[in-house]
């Protein structure tokens, strides 16, 4: 299965603004799952397309760790468009002429929710290490306060991948009231010692960095060793065997050996680039803290459906073949897992070769699955 190519027979949703509100100020902050209380919560975010009367047709959107509100649209039109922007807009599998789309950043991040580069109001200065644990429940939970400032009692969808698909269960086991179907893509009911194995690497890659001072490095600068050597871990996940050979294979940068430690395959400059990137656009913190509530998510033994509550939520989930992040024997174990509590599921198996990036990637296949799953819903576009 190849990559889609670019739409051409829409413009998307054009440029867009991202917005922000704030709100559990004290004293009635948010208690999180540790206990802690965390307030005032600033959330950005951004909405796509329009609310109908019943406000029975907004979708929620759901980022992945390194992800932001910026799912769709253009800030600039001479900058990249958001994450996810081939799958929202007119006529896309996010439909922008049937369906409200919001999209908005977790508590815990830095691209303009509430995280450990906040200010804290307690002291003036960045929260740092002082920040509470948070968990994918938490981050859920913020967002409902979102939904209710946007007077939306009950979300048509809620859809993810990776990390936006714990979000898109959680809210599922969470909030079924508020929600009518869920799209968890390429995730788990739970980390596995492998993938808690991969988030320790990445955070001590981090913390090994003497520029990390213990978290409190923002008087002084980003930790940009020790992160640009987490993200080349993480990118090295995000691929498959298949994908690396295709786009890389064993090819000299400079055509022959240079026989140091400088980077002779394409594939190590490739990493470094993608590492040197990542540093100017997210905070070290904020990887430490979001690896950690994604190795604290937990849905298995009954957590998802629970037995004593009636839930109508319909479930579409997506795995992709290649994907050994997130192998698609955990996507069959969420199935697994709804269809003890006898609720409805769908689950399709994606024939790819791009690992876990294809739910990024493979856009023609999900819109397919998804356009027709939203259409089957069966709800007033007006």
């Amino acid at each position: 299965m190849k990559q889609a190519a670019p739409d051409t027979t829409s413009t998307g949703v054009g440029l867009v603004e991202t917005h922000s509100v704030t709100f559990a100020h004290p004293p009635d902050e948010l208690t999180l799952e540790s206990g802690r209380k965390l307030g005032p919560i600033t959330l950005a975010y951004e909405t796509y397309g329009r609310l109908n009367r019943e406000k029975s047709n907004a979708v929620l959107i759901l980022h992945a760790l390194s992800g932001d509100a910026h799912a769709a649209g253009y800030h600039d039109p001479d900058k990249d468009p958001g994450w996810w922007d081939v799958m929202i807009g007119p006529g896309r599998a996010f439909d922008t002429e049937k369906y409200f789309i919001i999209c908005s950043n977790v508590i815990g991040g830095c691209k303009g929710s509430t995280g450990p580069s906040s200010t804290n109001p307690a002291t003036g200065r960045p929260y740092g290490p002082d920040f509470p644990i948070i968990t994918v429940a938490d981050m859920v939970n913020a967002q409902s306060l979102l939904i209710d400032h946007l007077g939306i009692e009950k979300l048509l969808a809620v859809a993810g991948g990776s990390m936006g698909g714990m979000q898109a269960l959680q809210w599922a086991a969470g909030h079924p009231h508020r929600v009518r179907a869920a799209i968890p893509i390429a995730t788990a009911l739970k980390h596995s010692p492998q993938q808690i194995a991969f988030d320790e690497v990445i955070r001590q890659s981090i913390m090994a960095d003497p520029d990390w001072r213990k978290g409190n490095y923002y008087d002084h600068g980003q930790p940009n060793r020790g992160l640009a050597v987490a993200r080349m871990i993480g990118h090295i996940t995000f691929m498959s065997d298949t994908s690396m050979e295709e786009k890389f294979s064993r090819r000299l940068k400079n055509g022959v050996y240079g026989y140091s430690f400088a980077e002779d395959f394409e594939v190590e400059g490739y990493l470094r680039y993608r590492g040197d990137s990542f540093v100017k656009r997210f905070d070290a913190n904020s990887y430490l803290y979001i690896t950690k509530a994604m190795d604290y998510f937990d849905l298995s033994g009954g957590r998802l459906i629970h037995a004593d509550r009636e839930i109508e939520t319909r479930f579409l989930v997506i795995s992709f073949k290649s994907d050994w992040l997130y192998p698609s024997h955990q996507s069959r174990e969420i199935v697994r897992e709804i269809k003890r509590g006898r609720v409805d599921a769908t689950y399709c198996e994606l024939d790819s070769t791009y690992g876990h990036d294809a739910f990024l990637l493979e856009t023609d296949a999900q819109t397919g699955l998804i356009t027709h799953f939203l259409d089957n819903l069966g709800h007033r576009h007006a």
